[in-house]
């Protein structure tokens, strides 16, 4: 059975790293630049991390449903990400600053990322809480990965985005 679970393990392994791979194609050609991409992907560890926090803090293995979990908080960190994205390049359109539009992206974008997460975690404590044994490892790592990735997304990803913009410039 352990034999047959790591065989799994490596399988859906590949299929991430396909999807990885697929979703950055994809936002290469969205942004036009190969860098922004890598932007959008730098939010992702530290929600995997507080995915595997909120596992290990509430005693769940990370099985398949716990790896579903993850996959899908890849997902959304992503999405609020490129969301970001798009307000902070509207905001510098329009005539501001970049420092101002980061600054005013990130406290528009603020209430609505704070609603949608908030909603989704206290939407999982009760099937993290009654479940059963099944859904609580996908309940804990969405609910850890978002609480991390939330913050790291409205408050690390600005200033990286400024850094690769205003100090490396390579980002246009």
């Amino acid at each position: 059975e352990y034999e047959e679970q790591v065989k799994g393990f490596k399988q859906l392994s590949v299929v991430m790293a396909v999807s990885v791979a697929l979703i950055y194609m994809a936002l290469v050609l969205q942004f036009r630049n190969a860098i922004k991409p890598l932007l959008v992907f730098a939010a992702i560890p530290y929600g995997m991390g507080g995915a595997m926090a909120g596992l290990t803090i509430m005693g769940q293995p990370l099985g398949f449903m716990g790896f579903l979990g993850v996959a899908s908080l890849v997902g959304v960190i992503v999405s609020h990400v490129i969301v970001l994205f798009d307000f902070i390049e509207e905001a510098h359109h329009e005539g501001l600053p970049l420092r101002e539009a980061l600054l005013h992206a990130g406290i528009v974008r603020l209430r609505p990322v704070m609603i949608t997460v908030g909603a989704t975690v206290l939407g999982l404590v009760p099937l993290a809480m009654h479940g059963g044994p099944l859904w609580e490892p996908m309940c804990y790592a969405q609910i850890g990965g978002l609480t991390a990735a939330t913050f790291v997304t409205l408050l690390l990803v600005p200033v990286l985005y400024a850094i690769f913009v205003l100090d490396l410039k390579l980002v246009k």
